[in-house]
């Protein structure tokens, strides 16, 4: 009767957390979710004491090898009675299942913004911890997220696996794929409010946006002229350099600034 009790008299030593079996209990309908004591410590310990008998694979509990049974087996019982697919596991069943209803349990305790999955929730924190823990072998920056490390490799790898099928272009990034895909779709579903001008993507119409403003945020260092947008920035910089690569094939003049055909 201790697991319809608060006694638990088991503790684990190297983490504190206390337990009300040492070994599994026999099963009633209140004991399903038991954790016990001498699983707890396998997974504390690294102890891996079940094995899978077609690979080898060890694993600390006996559900995480049942698990893995199936992706030998190709086993998938849980299905998604929305849209049909099968999952091997109840946890990625139930993570998709969240795709369909819009529940976000997952809520970030600094901001409060919300997640439908737990990975999504711990990548969102490090935007606040400012951890990196993702770093490039070969110029050493680090990254927050393994996607965004794997996107920036590609650039001293020159890989470009995401190849449209309109038009053959490639690229290393998929945000920039799909940016890129909508341009031959022809939907532009972003919309001034101010003009009504359409756009294919949101970055496009906040850029737009600041010709209805004001608002110059980009200010040279040298200077202080604004500009609306950072490449009008960039082509200004150019006046305070020394460097005049470009020649008038008129005059011989040279000047920083490229000239217009």
């Amino acid at each position: 009767m201790m697991i319809h009790t608060s006694d638990k008299p088991y503790m684990c030593k190297k983490c504190g957390k206390a337990f009300n079996f040492i070994e599994k209990p026999d099963k009633c309908q209140d004991s399903h979710s038991t954790v016990t004591f001498q699983g707890h410590k396998r997974g504390q310990y690294g102890q891996k004491i079940y094995v899978c008998d077609v690979c080898g694979k060890s694993f600390s509990y006996y559900c995480q090898l049942k698990r893995h049974v199936r992706t030998h087996t190709g086993e998938k019982p849980y299905k998604c009675k929305e849209c049909g697919k099968a999952f091997t596991g109840i946890s990625h069943f139930r993570e998709h299942v969240r795709m369909h209803t819009g529940e976000k349990p997952y809520e970030c305790k600094q901001c409060g913004k919300a997640f439908s999955w737990c990975t999504y929730l711990r990548e969102h924190m490090r935007t606040h911890s400012g951890e990196k823990p993702y770093e490039c072998k070969q110029c050493g920056k680090a990254f927050p997220y393994l996607k965004s490390l794997q996107g920036h490799v590609r650039i001293h790898t020159g890989e470009k696996p995401y190849v449209c099928n309109d038009c053959g272009k490639s690229y290393s990034c998929p945000k920039y794929f799909r940016k890129h895909v909508k341009t031959h779709s022809g939907v532009k579903p972003y919309e001034c409010t101010e003009c009504r001008k359409a756009f294919i993507t949101s970055s496009s119409l906040r850029e737009h946006m600041k010709t209805h403003s004001e608002e110059k945020p980009y200010q040279c260092q040298q200077c202080g002229k604004a500009f609306r947008y950072p490449r009008s920035l960039q082509g200004h910089m150019i006046t305070h350099s020394e460097e005049k690569p470009y020649e008038c094939q008129l005059v011989g003049k040279t000047s920083p600034l490229k000239p217009y055909k």
